[in-house]
């Protein structure tokens, strides 16, 4: 019969109230004898065999959120998903065509006041037929409609651009009023952004159908969520709204801001709209303060 030692006593013996584990301490490890009622579990100096780690635990729940929110997967912009909304661009060139409309007849000559608006307002009806709520189809009539929709616009743009420009050098009487001038030269701006923003959401990785088939491996543009995806929610990918602040941020800043342009045609793009918003805003901005003293 063993007996109850002092501090640091004897090991129990064989047979009477368990074996002892190696290594226990007194007090601790003892499995408990015949009768006696089992205590909770109690870890040992080697790390605990009968808890789990807190730490492999903790790293365990780290991975499941990390794969819940899709930090562990390939992120949306570069697989299939599906079409962006369509009504973002259907406004916008509802925007852009009221734009043009308002310019006074003096920045749409030759041609008439209606026909560049007419014939955009067509060809975004029929794209909007194609696609009525999502871009999801894309055939090769379609996306001949969209680039020729962008292209009217951009023309058509840059013939009042270059109208404008042509009025204030000559100090025609069109321009000798700055609130007109500025009145026009804002709506210039503004369709200048909108027609860019087409150009960058139409062309990035070969539009938006093959954006949202990620069928395009590398990016044209790169933007900050992409570089750094745990800064954006597991579903993101660039919608025509990130196109057009791109443009707008383009246009104000004359050079790239948080969106990094990667081929050359977006460089040179984006360049070709630095040098027009330039162009027109420094001119008309000097003109209307000419006037105005």
């Amino acid at each position: 019969m063993s007996e109850a030692g002092a501090p640091g006593g004897q090991m129990p013996e064989p047979g009477h109230g368990g074996e002892a584990t190696p290594g226990a301490q007194p007090g601790q490890g003892a499995p408990p004898g015949p009768g006696q009622p089992a205590g909770p579990a109690i870890p040992h100096g080697d790390g605990g065999r009968h808890l789990p780690d807190p730490w492999t635990e903790f790293m365990h729940l780290a991975q499941q959120v990390a794969a819940t929110r899709g930090m562990g997967g390939v992120p949306a912009w570069r697989r299939r998903t599906r079409g962006e909304q369509r009504w973002p661009v259907t406004l916008s060139v509802i925007v852009a065509i009221v734009l043009q409309v308002l310019l006074p007849d003096t920045l749409t000559t030759p041609l008439p006041h209606w026909l560049m608006p007419a014939l955009e307002g067509a060809l975004s009806i029929s794209l909007s037929i194609a696609n009525p709520v999502r871009i999801e189809r894309r055939g090769p009539v379609v996306r001949a409609i969209a680039v020729a929709l962008i292209v009217l616009l951009t023309a058509a743009n840059a013939v009042s651009a270059v109208l404008l420009i042509r009025g204030i050098v000559e100090a025609q009487k069109a321009t000798s009023f700055a609130g007109p001038l500025l009145a026009s030269g804002a709506s210039i701006w503004a369709t200048n952004v909108i027609a860019f923003g087409l150009w960058y959401w139409e062309f990035d990785r070969g539009g938006p159908v093959h954006r949202a088939e990620g069928t395009r491996e590398h990016p044209d543009l790169m933007f900050p969520q992409m570089a750094s995806p745990e800064l954006a929610p597991p579903d993101w990918e660039p919608h025509f709204v990130d196109y057009l602040y791109l443009s707008f941020t383009n246009a104000t800043a004359f050079s790239p801001t948080d969106v990094m342009p990667l081929a050359r045609w977006a460089k040179l793009t984006m360049a070709v709209q630095s040098a027009v918003a330039l162009a027109v805003g420094a001119l008309v901005i000097a003109r209307a303060v000419n006037i105005l003293q």
